[in-house]
């Protein structure tokens, strides 16, 4: 085609380009129309990233120079004949507007990864007028940075219950992330968890909307030990007293009881399990009305673990059944993930003398409201917290944080911060006494399928030949 014929076409292609170029920005406009307000103001920040990025992504040191000529470099000579100097490398962005603020994808380079993008997050959040910017890692390659305006987990929720059975028993739903997403501890197969947090930090709403949320199930049933109090029906967990198999307060031999009680049905539930489910693993079948799910929770467990100190006869008791009550925890924790046991221990700092590491070390998922120091959210989360500042529980202090929790991200490596939803006593109050008629003792219901087992059948009859 010559140079004429080019010339010639430039009309039709300028006006076809002008037209997509109009529809894309009516596309935009009706969308920013659309929007409500703080997405609206999320859209123009979303913009001002964007052309201010490159800049300021220099001026932060996030960038890396690339020394290696590009395959092509050839025909960038200069006049004299060098090569062109090295280039100064800024990693791509693509925003996503929300009501909260804006959500940036971006392209990790080398020396510029996640690292440095959380070292940098307060120096890019006060460039951008946002309250915060978090940092998680997206799919291999890249990171997601998480700017808002404000903190989108201060807006407190609150769990209304249906009255209708959970659709699935094998998760723990918790809440909601600073996405909006769901979060969620996973109870199929694993052994138990920890809960962490200081006084009024949201841990008894927490396992108190627990046992509301699956209370309609005549496949789960509860046990539960309160620290604080003398008895349960005194404590936190008044409401929810006639949904629980068994209870009781700080008394350390009543705990023991408990304690022993709960380990000789896991012992009988070990025994049996294949002969009645015809699997060793109760999850291969799920929980059933005759083989429930126990969820047994014990607040305060540093009331029963902490090691008594004195040489007198009361306190070498105490210490006695303190020692005793850490072998039977552990051994619940320890092997009642496939018979159908979940343990759930919740404390105030969960160092090695609340929760004992033979315990703790074992239990699969940890969650921690609010901590005073790093190595409180160390004791609760583990040494990895430190890797991830944006998501440790000493950020969670003030009364807006109140029933907000870092937990270890499912599926993926970070943490995550959760709003739990707040739960109105009299709804637990009302669905505890509306499914008072569900609890039954898991080890008499598993006393009569054993004896159902062990039935032998009767022969098979025989009807007469006819008569010839």
């Amino acid at each position: 085609m010559s140079p004429e014929e080019i010339t010639g076409h430039a009309p039709v292609v300028a006006t076809v380009i002008g037209a997509v170029l109009l529809v894309w920005a009516a596309i935009k406009l009706v969308r920013y129309l659309r929007a409500d307000e703080g997405t609206r103001r999320s859209i123009r920040q979303a913009v001002r990233i964007r052309a201010t990025w490159h800049r300021l992504a220099k001026m932060a040191g996030l960038s890396v120079i690339d020394r290696t000529p590009p395959p092509l470099a050839f025909l960038n000579t200069t006049r004299d004949g060098s090569e062109p100097k090295p280039r100064e490398l800024v990693p791509t962005i693509r925003t996503t507007p929300d009501p909260f603020g804006v959500i940036i994808g971006i392209k990790l380079l080398p020396r510029v990864g996640i690292k440095e993008l959380q070292d940098k997050a307060r120096f890019l959040a006060d460039a951008w007028g946002c309250a915060r910017v978090a940092v998680e890692p997206g799919r291999p390659g890249y990171a997601v940075m998480r700017a808002v305006r404000w903190d989108p987990l201060t807006d407190r929720t609150v769990y209304k219950p249906t009255g209708r059975p959970p659709d699935a028993l094998s998760v723990w739903p918790v809440g909601t992330d600073e996405y909006g997403g769901a979060v969620s501890v996973e109870i199929k197969e694993k052994s138990g968890s920890t809960v962490a947090g200081g006084v009024g930090g949201g841990k008894s709403n927490l396992l108190t909307t627990l046992i509301t949320r699956f209370a309609p199930s005549p496949a789960v049933q509860f046990a539960l030990l309160d620290g604080k109090v003398d008895d349960a029906p005194y404590g936190d967990y008044a409401d929810a007293i006639p949904r629980l198999f068994a209870h009781a307060g700080h008394d350390l031999e009543e705990a023991n009881a408990l304690f022993t009680r709960l380990v000789k049905l896991l012992r009988e539930r070990t025994v049996s399990a294949r002969k009645v489910l015809g699997t060793p693993n109760m999850w291969h079948v799920g929980p059933s009305v005759d083989w429930p799910l126990v969820i047994f929770v014990i607040d305060e467990s540093h009331t029963f673990f902490r090691d008594h100190k004195g040489s007198d006869p009361k306190t070498k008791k105490l210490a006695a059944l303190a020692a005793e009550n850490t072998r039977l925890v552990e051994t619940l924790v320890k092997m009642g993930r496939s018979v159908g046991i979940f343990t759930v221990l919740a404390t105030q700092k969960a160092t090695g003398d609340a929760i004992p590491t033979s315990i703790r070390d074992v239990c699969s998922a940890a969650l921690s409201f609010g901590q005073r120091t790093t190595d409180a959210s160390v004791a609760a989360l583990g040494e990895d917290i430190r890797n991830w500042p944006d998501a440790d529980p000493i950020n969670l202090q003030g009364s807006h944080y109140v029933g907000v929790a870092s937990m270890a991200a499912e599926g993926r490596p970070g943490f995550v911060r959760v709003r739990t939803p707040r739960m109105d006593p009299h709804d637990v109050a009302a669905i505890a006494n509306a499914t008072a008629h569900l609890t039954q003792d898991p080890a008499e219901l598993l006393a009569s399928l054993t004896a159902l087992s062990l039935r032998k059948p009767e022969p098979p009859q025989h009807s007469e030949p006819p008569a010839a």
